[in-house]
């Protein structure tokens, strides 16, 4: 798997490339993920710049957004706005749901958000999607993206788990202080905010599986046509000629 970019403000920012598709692997350079770009300096957009991208898909609602703006007009890129929660991000901690609890509410509730956001990333290349933190609404959408497209899933749910690892600890215990005076009973808060355990995204395979008969069947089922889910393979998949056009 590539190593995570170093974009200067940027949180939990990385690119898809690398990742095991059978014999194959990912394309550097085409599909990256990131928490928010509210911080992003000046090197940092110097970075971004050099990446080339064309779109950025913000998956955040309002009230998000309002409180942390993304300000990169400048880069020349086209932003694509696909908020993916019903109601407020806030409305999971007040409930305490568990991780699985927020994947099964994500994948009921926002079912076309999510096939939009695949069709968002077959539109243009190099694409980024980006949510607050970039580990629930982005880990569903590129996990199931990256399944489509043929990535083997054990490296989906490794790709999804490294957002743990890349969030920093002075971000974790800022972030925990501040929602526990919010909701001081909640069971599930530090999973919620902190943890991407790769059993929360096995058993949200698994549970499609079981539904659908494959994760992929979930965005047939939801209006992804089998020209766009082999489209998105040429794209993502290295030794796959990607669509010229």
């Amino acid at each position: 798997m590539t190593d995570p970019l170093s974009i200067a403000g940027a949180l939990n920012f990385r690119d898809t490339g690398g990742l095991a598709a059978g014999a194959a692997r990912t394309r550097s350079g085409v599909l990256f993920r990131s928490g928010n770009l509210t911080r992003v300096d000046a090197g940092g957009r110097e970075s971004l710049r050099a990446l080339g991208l064309r779109r950025i898909v913000d998956l955040r609602e309002d009230a998000e957004i309002a409180l942390e703006p993304t300000r990169l007009e400048d880069l020349g890129h086209e932003t694509v706005r696909i908020p993916l929660f019903v109601g407020s991000a806030a409305s999971f901690f007040e409930d305490d749901l568990s991780l699985s609890e927020m994947y099964r509410a994500l994948i009921e509730g926002s079912s076309a958000g999510i096939v939009d956001v695949v069709r968002a990333v077959l539109a243009d290349q190099p694409v980024l999607v980006h949510c607050t933190v970039g580990k629930d609404r982005t880990g569903v959408t590129i996990a199931l993206t990256l399944v489509a497209a043929g990535v083997d899933e054990d490296a989906v749910v490794a790709d999804y788990a490294r957002t743990e690892q890349l969030l920093p600890a002075w971000r974790n215990e800022s972030v925990l202080t501040y929602l526990r005076r919010l909701h001081p009973h909640a069971r599930h808060l530090e999973d919620l905010a902190t943890r991407s355990p790769a059993p929360a995204m096995q058993g949200m395979l698994d549970e499609l599986r079981t539904q659908y008969g494959a994760p992929v069947e979930f965005l047939r089922a939801n209006g992804l046509a089998d020209e766009e889910i082999q489209e998105l393979r040429r794209v993502l998949i290295e030794g796959i000629p990607a669509h010229q056009g």
